[in-house]
């Protein structure tokens, strides 16, 4: 069973299943949208972008683009995701590629099993598309946690490539919450959610990486309350115990 779930077939199909189902919420949910001012200049403005959303929103975080910064044809025109190298993470790959999305594969190594897992790939190749027109998005929290804790990774990549970082919030209510480690949410179509697009965190070279991971922590969990509110849910975190 495990290997029937790996194989490129079965991933093929979840692709394609997964990109059907991130289209119609994203064309069928009553979306209220907040964009900072600096955050839509940053697009106009830069080479690429970091965007950071939760991972628990992977099934939304197309959304963004394909309803609106896709239209918007500014300096920053592409967008990419990083998607780790995971059977899971192969199928939202597919999904995402017919969105016109670029997947990134890799994530961080597991220390204990001291397999690679693509990550100085990833981050290669994440800072070259920033340096090329590209915004990236990336789940600082992915892909194994702390549920919501702003791991060094998004701040590395912004920092390699001199790229600001965007913190990107999505809320849809009523969801279904997976009682996983990020407690993953299942979107439902025809259903009311919630974008924000907060204030850019420039990310140089010579800032103190704790700093910025302290502001990103900040900034976004700001933001994930507003897109909660928004769209009438009650705040929560992925360690809340029961599904709302």
């Amino acid at each position: 069973m495990k290997s029937l779930l790996r194989s490129s077939a079965v991933a093929a199909i979840l692709g394609r299943l997964i990109w059907a189902w991130m289209a119609l919420v994203a064309h069928t949910v009553r979306w209220t949208v907040e964009v900072d001012p600096a955050a839509r200049e940053a697009w106009r403005e830069n080479d690429g972008i970091v965007v950071a959303s939760w991972h628990s929103r992977i099934m939304i975080l197309p959304v963004g683009w394909i309803r609106f910064i896709r239209g918007w044809k500014d300096r920053v025109n592409r967008a990419a995701m990083l998607i780790s190298l995971s059977p899971d993470g192969e199928a939202v790959a597919r999904a995402i590629d017919h969105l016109q999305l670029h997947a990134v594969r890799g994530s961080a190594a597991n220390k204990k099993k001291r397999k690679d897992k693509g990550g100085a790939r990833a981050i290669a190749e994440a800072a070259r598309l920033l340096k090329s027109g590209s915004a990236v998005c990336i789940t600082p929290d992915g892909p194994r946690g702390p549920a919501e804790q702003v791991s060094p990774g998004a701040i590395m990549i912004a920092q390699r490539a001199g790229a600001p970082i965007v913190p990107y919030a999505l809320s849809i209510t009523p969801c279904w919450r997976l009682k996983t480690w990020d407690r993953f949410i299942i979107p439902f179509p025809f259903t009311k959610g919630a974008i924000i697009l907060g204030a850019p965190i420039a990310a140089p070279r010579t800032a103190d990486p704790e700093a910025l991971r302290a502001e990103l922590q900040a900034r976004l969990d700001e933001a994930t309350r507003r897109a909660d509110m928004l769209c009438g849910r009650k705040p929560e975190t992925a360690t809340d115990p029961t599904p709302k």
